[in-house]
């Protein structure tokens, strides 16, 4: 028996948790599910639905509600498109506490049968009455709740006071290579920019979150690196002034968005993540299954991922010099260094793999639907 599941994202822009989106539809076992991916057609998302379609995904771009009045039409016309699907499950993918509610909203009308919400980041938030009261009445209706991470199904529990029987953690996993990509020689030589110096590779978002403008005060302090910052966004031109202002142009590169992320981790003898919250950052995984020391801060999330000293340096969020620190004490130990890479490796194939993943979010959608069944006399 195939079944429809709805998934549904209502960001603007390609990161982490449409790559994770990606990942789940990639691995869904098409003898028993098809999916169906609902998102607004914003150009920044073009990565998701060009490589969605890639994997016989069926696509269903909607309009982003433009104000609260035409709330009105558009719910009750989300609400007529799911049912015209007859999707078994709806999963909402949540890149934030508040994201995703009005299509939550219709899939409760819509009375599809499991409904599932994943928080995949939890950022510090302002929360008034009226929104904290929607949340309530929502958390009622989603079936359960995944979180990447027990630091987001922590703060999911504290804001919201939902019940620990409704959340489940999943961790964030990724497709693990069988073999190990050669080097990008010539891509090395061309970021190391004729010189002999080490590269110290970002792969983040150009936002505030990231914490790029400590990284690049940290940069300034470690004099035998070039700094390779992968990614585009709101903060790019604040942050290619400050590089000009720290005398960093000649060892700062901003590449922008990359789909060969692969490749420039071949080159890289060290990866760096300085952000200042996180859900569980794909980011990290995907350099410790390179083979790749990491160095990043100590936050929830990316501290399930990374076991300090064992698997990777943590360091402070917000500490440039602590951050620079790090960075030298990997670059000029090699042996720190390689200790550190094997046992990143081995603890993402052991703990983080797509598959691991994929099984338990599918295991969930049976566990609901069977409960779902037996409540209404199907078995």
């Amino acid at each position: 028996m195939i079944r429809n599941v709805v998934h549904f994202i209502d960001s603007d822009l390609f990161g982490g948790t449409e790559q994770i989106v990606l990942h789940v539809l990639a691995g869904l076992n098409r003898r028993h599910w098809q999916p169906i991916l609902f998102y607004h057609p914003e150009a920044g998302l073009t990565p998701l639905f060009e490589r969605a379609k890639r994997l016989d995904v069926r696509l269903r771009p909607i309009p982003r509600v433009q104000h609260r009045h035409s709330l009105v039409t558009w719910l009750p016309r989300l609400v007529k498109e799911l049912r015209a699907e007859q999707p078994a499950v709806f999963h909402a993918h949540l890149c934030g506490p508040l994201a995703c509610k009005e299509g939550l909203f219709a899939a409760v009308l819509a009375r599809i049968p499991a409904v599932i919400a994943t928080a995949h980041l939890f950022p510090e938030l302002q929360i008034n009455r009226f929104v904290y009261a929607q949340h309530r009445f929502l958390a009622t209706r989603v079936d359960r709740y995944i979180t990447v991470s027990h630091e987001v199904a922590r703060r999911l529990q504290q804001t919201f006071h939902i019940p620990s029987c409704k959340i489940n953690v999943v961790h964030n996993g990724i497709p693990l290579p069988t073999i190990d990509p050669p080097a990008n020689t010539a891509l090395r030589r061309t970021l190391m920019r004729g010189t002999d110096r080490a590269i110290v590779l970002v792969t983040a978002r150009l936002n505030k979150q990231k914490g790029h403008h400590y990284l690049l005060r940290a940069a300034s302090l470690v004099p035998t690196a070039v700094f390779v910052l992968v990614g585009d966004g709101p903060e790019r031109a604040s942050l290619e002034a400050q590089a000009r202002a720290l005398g960093l142009s000649d060892r700062v590169t901003f590449l922008g968005y990359r789909d060969d992320v692969g490749d420039l981790l071949t080159t890289c003898d060290l990866f760096v993540l300085p952000s200042l919250f996180e859900g569980l950052p794909l980011s990290v995984l995907e350099a410790m299954a390179a083979g790749k020391p990491v160095v990043a801060t100590a936050i929830g999330g990316t501290d399930e991922a990374i076991v300090q000293g064992h698997t990777g340096l943590l360091v402070p969020p917000g500490d440039p010099v602590a951050l620079a620190a790090a960075i030298q004490k990997v670059l000029s130990n090699p042996k720190l260094a390689r200790r550190l890479a094997a046992a990143g490796k081995a603890r993402v194939y052991a703990h983080f793999s797509a598959d691991a993943m994929i099984q338990k979010v599918t295991n969930l959608y049976e566990e609901i639907l069977f409960s779902y069944e037996a409540s209404n006399g199907y078995h």
